[in-house]
């Protein structure tokens, strides 16, 4: 009755529903990690613009700074696409109207935000997939794995607990690996959504801000 016996004597279908199931979990695993590293990454990324950016540093230098960085993201590839946008747009001979130059400007901001929040949000689909549908592939592999333990009952002429148990002990591992996989998917899921949602209402604060401080340049 040890475990790896009872994975080892289920039916052909309990054991592919079980494989599958572990897929899904080291999959799942793998995005875990990779979520909670490029989320603490991103908001410390943020976190030491932010103050950067608002300890009165001149806009053309830290622009200068943070261009030539390939490993720049966040906050601070907002502000590049918006400063870049706003001076190319600011260029003596332009003769554009400073509304228009800001919604130029907010457009290329808000577009390097979308993609910022895609990259976050990569791979969290899976994980909501897996914490949803793991525990009713587990469930098909124990109903699977009973029915085969009733059907082997039917040629016993008396049967006792003891040519019971092994069929449905095996049955059951199906539903708990299920679980095993949906449990830590459903909790990174809800984290992480919940730690992109601060970040996103933080990126778009900012980019209000700054979008008040380029219309003031740009009125000039």
């Amino acid at each position: 009755m040890s475990f790896v016996h009872l994975v080892t004597e289920a039916s052909l279908v309990v054991q592919l529903v079980m494989v599958v199931l572990l897929l899904m979990s080291l999959l799942s695993w793998s995005y875990i990690f990779s979520k909670w590293v490029a989320i603490r990454q991103a908001v410390r990324h943020s976190d030491v613009f932010e103050r950067n950016f608002w300890s009165g540093q001149d806009l053309n230098q830290l622009h200068q700074q943070i261009s030539p960085h390939e490993e720049s993201q966040g906050m601070e590839r907002i502000f590049v696409a918006g400063f870049r946008e706003f001076l190319k747009l600011k260029k003596p001979g332009n003769g554009l109207d400073p509304r228009d130059m800001m919604d130029s400007v907010q457009r290329a901001m808000r577009a390097e935000y979308q993609r910022e929040i895609d990259r976050l949000e990569s791979h969290l689909a899976f994980l909501a997939t897996t914490g949803s549908v793991s525990p009713y592939i587990g469930l098909f592999g124990t109903v699977w794995g009973i029915m085969n333990a009733f059907r082997g009952l039917a040629n016993v002429g008396q049967a006792t607990l003891a040519q019971v148990a092994p069929g449905i002990a095996e049955a059951l591992i199906a539903t708990a690996i299920g679980l095993f996989a949906a449990i830590p998917a459903v909790v990174a899921y809800n984290r992480y959504l919940h730690d992109i949602d601060r970040l996103s209402i933080k990126l778009e604060s900012f980019m209000e801000e700054f979008s008040n401080i380029l219309q003031r340049q740009a009125a000039r």
